[in-house]
């Protein structure tokens, strides 16, 4: 298969990365024959890539890489001094308590050891209540469309601050709810995580200029905005 790309230039490029698909090799591959970003990209362009970042398996949208590997250390200072703007799309069990809010609850570091601050802003760009049971407490189900921004890079922290405020990812598997999984499962035949890396703003390390990277939805998310006529609203 071949990447999208989003991004080229002599230094870097950022590519559109599908769900399922690993940034690069690592022990936690559970499967035979799992299929790396960094490969991938490698034999697509014919050269050495180097990873800058990492966004969770499940996850699809923007990732960024270098060509070369001085050309690491300037991008990888603008995610420390937190100078790119990383806005995701979810959709979320329930509607948000707030339109805009920040979740600011810290996180256990690698699930297990010490806690680490967290911030995550979101907003909520849509609403939806429809007439279908998810959960045997109630006849209807809530669902809200949320842009999140996360303003720390703590390990699965989107998904974990949405859970945190009982929003649970649709789809996440390992911090979600089982029951809305299943739900979409059976009554939309959606097997994916609804959270996308969308969208990057941030100023050229070597150039200066600015950019700004947009990752085209996969299909999947489109449809579930057009179920709940939430396309209009990206």
């Amino acid at each position: 298969m071949e990447l999208s790309l989003l991004f080229e230039d002599d230094h870097y490029v950022a590519v559109n990365k599908p769900a399922g698909m690993m940034v690069h090799r690592s022990s936690i591959a559970m499967d035979d024959e799992p299929v790396y970003a960094m490969q991938t990209l490698r034999d697509q362009l014919g050269l050495k890539v180097y990873p800058l970042h990492r966004i969770d398996r499940p996850t699809s949208g923007i990732l960024w890489f270098a060509k070369y590997a001085e050309a690491v250390p300037a991008f990888q200072e603008q995610f420390i001094q937190k100078d790119i703007k990383k806005y995701y799309l979810a959709v979320v069990r329930g509607y948000t308590k707030e339109e805009a809010a920040l979740i600011d609850h810290p996180l256990r570091k690698k699930l297990k050891k010490e806690f680490q601050d967290a911030q995550t802003e979101y907003l909520r760009l849509g609403q939806i209540e429809i007439p279908y049971e998810s959960s045997p407490r109630h006849s209807t189900s809530r669902y809200s469309l949320v842009r999140a921004y996360p303003l720390t890079g703590r390990m699965h922290q989107i998904r974990r601050h949405f859970a945190h405020e009982r929003n649970y990812i649709i789809g996440d598997n390992t911090h979600g709810d089982n029951r809305q999984n299943s739900f979409f499962r059976m009554h939309f035949k959606m097997h994916h995580m609804l959270l996308h890396s969308w969208q990057n703003e941030l100023n050229h390390p070597i150039t200066g200029e600015p950019i700004k990277v947009k990752a085209p939805l996969p299909d999947y998310f489109n449809q579930m905005l057009e179920e709940f006529s939430w396309s209009h609203l990206i």
